[in-house]
Formats: C-alpha cells, structure tokens, sequence
C-alpha cells in the first residue's frame, strides 16, 4: 500500500511545484537523488534525473526560469509557457518517484498524476498573474514571482518530508489562490469605478 499511496503523495507536491515553476522542483529532486538527501530513489527508467549532467543542466534551466520571471512582459510569456512546460515537468517528476514500478507504469502513473496536478495550479498561477498584471500594471508581478518561487520549494521540501501533509496544503493553496484573485478583481472594479464615477457627474 505505502508503495503506491507515499509516491502518489510525493507526485502530487513535486507536480504541483512544477505547476509555478516547471525546472525548480526537477533541480530540487536531481539534488536529492544525487547527494544522497532523505534516501530518495528514484525508479530505474528515471535514474538519469539525479546524474551530474541532469543536476548541471536543471540548474541553468532554473535559473533562467527564476530570473526571466523577474522581467516584466517576459514574466507574462513564461506564465503562459508554462501551461504546458509544467505538466511535462509534473508527468515526469511524479513518475519518477513510483519506485517499485515497472517503467511503464511509472510513465502512466506519473501523466495520471502529475500531468493534470502541474495543469491546474499552472492555470491557477496565471489567473493571479493576469490579475496582478491587470489591477497593479505588473507593479506586483515581482513580488508574485518571488512567492512563487517560495512555494515551489517548500512543495517540494514538504513532499519529501511529510508527503501524507500535501492534500491538505494544495487544497489551501488553490482556496487562498482564489481568495487573492477575487481581491486583485476587486480591487481593479473600484479603481475602475473611482476613474469613471468623475466622467459621470460632469456630464
């Protein structure tokens, strides 16, 4: 049971982490396997995930996501990549954690798994970036991007630590998540109202 049911935990966090940002969590998981952190293994078709190369290339890959998303208009463009750069990300880092499958089955678990996981919060964190993007000019967009880049790794960190905690974190994250962009939608309804409520009375 804890073979099907820890990884399928595991593979949520680190999809949904691939969800905000599609490299970090790949970079994270590469650095565990590799030095030996928490005793992770990965299953054999996705060994190449915790090599030097795989670790060296992750972290360019991250670095270049994590700055790009700093820069405003880029920013945007990534959000949108990552639609579909996330649920490759995602599909790939929760099949490789169903360690005693056979690798077709670690191939479908993880697209079953972590394909709609990345799907959704990528959707989720686009609908706060457009928000953002409309009601404070990107002003925020930066601020955003760094919170981001704070949740992506403590997915991470808390997957692989307390993966049976993840259901409960990801269902506050997508309630408080909808609770930001209705604030981001109101706030923009009253500026727009306060520019047009002067128009009205002069006419």
């Amino acid at each position: 049971m804890s073979s099907w049911v820890l990884p399928a935990f595991l593979g949520l966090g680190l999809a949904a982490a691939c969800g905000f940002r599609a490299f970090l969590p790949l970079l994270l998981l590469s650095a565990a396997v590799h030095f030996g952190v928490l005793g992770l293994n990965l299953n054999e078709s996705y060994a190449w995930i915790g090599s030097t190369g795989a670790l060296i290339a992750l972290s360019m890959a991250a670095a270049v996501e994590m700055l790009g998303d700093l820069i405003p208009f880029i920013d945007n463009a990534l959000s949108i990549i990552g639609n579909v750069t996330g649920p490759i990300a995602g599909a790939i880092a929760a099949g490789s954690v169903f360690e005693a499958a056979d690798p077709a089955t670690a191939a479908i678990a993880g697209i079953i798994v972590g394909g709609p996981t990345a799907l959704a919060f990528s959707a989720t964190q686009t609908g706060v970036r457009a928000a953002s993007t409309a009601t404070t000019a990107g002003i925020a967009n930066p601020v955003v991007s760094v919170v981001e880049d704070v949740l992506a790794f403590v997915l991470v960190a808390l997957a692989m630590v307390l993966p049976l905690l993840i259901p409960i974190a990801l269902g506050a994250l997508l309630f408080i998540a909808w609770r930001v962009v209705r604030r981001f939608r109101r706030r923009g309804t009253g500026s727009a109202r306060s520019v047009t409520a002067p128009v009205s009375r002069s006419g």
